[in-house]
């Protein structure tokens, strides 16, 4: 089994190709859509560089894996969808509850359903999933949002949001039904009970202090240092810290075209009578 790593450094979103070198049997996690919100304009550069790896490697693309609904960044799943129409696009059930919550934020039409028929599977906790000659294990780890799964392959594991680099901490839990307490169950629960050789691949890096990119880490190294939540931090200090942390946090740039377009499995708007596109932007 082999990963591969493709940085966004306007995001600071790390996607991943996990495949079998032998089988090319693959799966991509968390594909980005380059998104500029001053001119509104989608553009296709990180897709290109998957594009361009999978092509030279000829895997076979089995899933398209999303940890949540991202509110850094638009999902590309779509678009990979064109080029591999059998890829199974799944996330975890409980996006059923991040849709019904923000179909009243942004007031979408009656007609969007909130069901995850968006989606081509809905995973469920615990469940293995095969992916040709690859494997995996889903793990909710909720708290970032209700709807966030891990992703064990024998051993490497896909936080999504739920975990950064020791030296940058947990993810924030301000988000609609987003919960502190979750996360702290989430990180000590489960992702601290595996074996402390498993390896943890983030979904994001923001380069504290200027250091280089960073997004691999393992559970002894978290337990022992992450900032924020080691092995020893207790329940109420955790939620006491990030609850005060998040407040003072300002939204990620991109929540409001993210968000909407995220819950649709990667759908863009449909082009109205005039053949454009709309996002919608709240005013508060």
């Amino acid at each position: 089994m082999q990963i591969k790593h493709f940085f966004d450094a306007a995001t600071f979103t790390l996607s991943y190709i996990v495949y079998d070198e032998a089988s090319k049997d693959a799966v991509i996690i968390d594909p980005l859509l380059d998104y500029e919100p001053q001119g509104a304009k989608i553009t296709h550069q990180a897709l290109e560089k998957l594009l361009m790896f999978i092509e030279e490697q000829r895997l076979n693309i089995r899933f398209i894996l999303e940890t949540h609904a991202h509110a850094d960044h638009l999902t590309g799943a779509q678009d990979l969808k064109k080029s591999f129409p059998d890829a199974i696009l799944a996330i975890g059930e409980k996006i059923t509850s991040v849709q019904s919550t923000f179909k009243k934020i942004f007031n979408l039409l009656e007609s969007f359903k909130t069901d995850g028929s968006q989606f081509d599977r809905l995973l469920k906790d615990n469940e293995t999933v095969e992916a040709g000659t690859l494997s995996f294990k889903v793990m909710f780890t909720p708290g970032h949002t209700p709807a966030c799964a891990s992703y064990l392959f024998r051993d490497a594991l896909f936080v999504g949001d739920a975990l950064f680099m020791p030296d940058y901490g947990t993810g924030r839990c301000d988000f609609p039904a987003g919960s502190a307490e979750d996360l702290y169950t989430s990180i000590k629960e489960k992702i601290y009970s595996l074996p402390p050789t498993v390896r943890i691949f983030v979904c994001h890096d923001y380069q504290p202090n200027g250091r280089k990119l960073a997004f691999e880490t393992t559970v002894a190294e978290e337990k022992e240092k992450n900032i924020q939540l080691k092995a020893s931090t207790q329940k109420a200090e955790f939620i006491k810290f990030r609850s005060e942390r998040d407040k003072t946090l300002s939204p990620p740039k991109l929540l409001l075209p993210s968000i909407q377009v995220n819950i649709d499995a990667g759908k863009l708007p449909a082009p109205e009578n005039n053949g454009q596109r709309y996002l919608k932007i709240p005013l508060s």
